[in-house]
């Protein structure tokens, strides 16, 4: 099951993970294009949202968003599948172009058999039906699912499963690794860390070692969000663009993690190629 994700983890040293594909143009984040210009930038990941409409059909969409890209306030939630594949994304304007939100099954179908990893975001209160769905595509071994280490229910869901998807749980705290790793029941192959400052635990050499040493891979954060709270202590995507990608990024790629997830795949990929020559990793 964790035969690919641990072939391009070893192939790519660093992996880069894209932020809903890459986006700009005429193309918006979290579709089909998004994903193929994220993998043509370099990304061996890219990460998707779920949402879902009144009657079960899974999207990929960003719940919230709709005022914003789609023009009307209704949560995609409260649609029915019908409405939903009627709306169109407002930034694309031009003649002969509309951009619907997309179906996630048929979307990820697209890419099955590629070496292209999927993480599977923002959709853990949906693993009852979600699960059973993604199963069908045949995939597993593609799409790598996330959730908060302290999320209880979703966890035992996970576990129940017959299915053991390759998981990151996403982690605040040592405490949380120590949850969740050794448990049999999940496939746990690495950890997604998180802080709002550099004066923690992540940010030690020493116990990013000690993850590896357990078989994990590190996956940090780049992405800058839009409520302003840090993923990674502040390196990010956004420090990058202002005082340089070596101000951001060097000090990832310095700590040893294994993946980073940006907005901006194609200078992350350059950035991270330059430097892993420098160091000769």
């Amino acid at each position: 099951m964790n035969a690919l994700v641990n072939d391009i983890l070893a192939h790519e040293v660093v992996l880069v993970a894209a932020h809903r594909g890459s986006g700009g143009g005429s193309v918006m984040v979290n579709t089909g294009l998004a994903v193929r210009a994220a993998l043509l930038q370099g990304a061996g990941m890219v990460e998707l949202d779920v949402s879902a409409s009144r009657d079960g059909e899974f999207y990929c969409f960003h719940d919230g968003y709709e005022p914003e890209v789609l023009g009307f306030a209704a949560n995609v939630q409260t649609l029915t599948a019908a409405e939903i594949d009627h709306a169109s994304y407002q930034w694309v304007d031009r003649p002969g172009r509309v951009a619907r939100v997309e179906r996630l099954l048929p979307m990820l179908r697209e890419f099955k058999d590629t070496r292209a990893l999927f993480n599977i975001d923002r959709s853990w209160w949906r693993w009852p039906h979600l699960l059973k769905a993604l199963e069908g595509l045949g995939m597993a071994q593609q799409l790598v699912l996330k959730c908060p280490a302290w999320e209880s229910a979703a966890l035992d869901r996970l576990r129940a499963f017959g299915v053991k998807y390759p998981f990151v749980p996403i982690c605040a705290t040592p405490e949380d690794v120590r949850r969740v790793t050794g448990d049999p029941d999940l496939n746990t192959v690495g950890v997604e860390l998180i802080t709002t400052t550099r004066e923690h635990p992540w940010l030690d050499p020493v116990v990013i070692a000690d993850l590896h040493a357990q078989d994990l891979f590190v996956f940090v954060n780049a992405v800058t969000l839009t409520t302003g709270i840090p993923m990674f202590g502040g390196l990010d995507d956004e420090l990058a663009l202002t005082a340089g990608p070596e101000a951001a990024y060097a000090p990832l790629l310095a700590l040893g993690v294994d993946a980073i997830q940006t907005d901006w795949p194609a200078i992350l990929c350059a950035y991270r190629d330059r430097w892993l020559a420098e160091h000769h990793r």
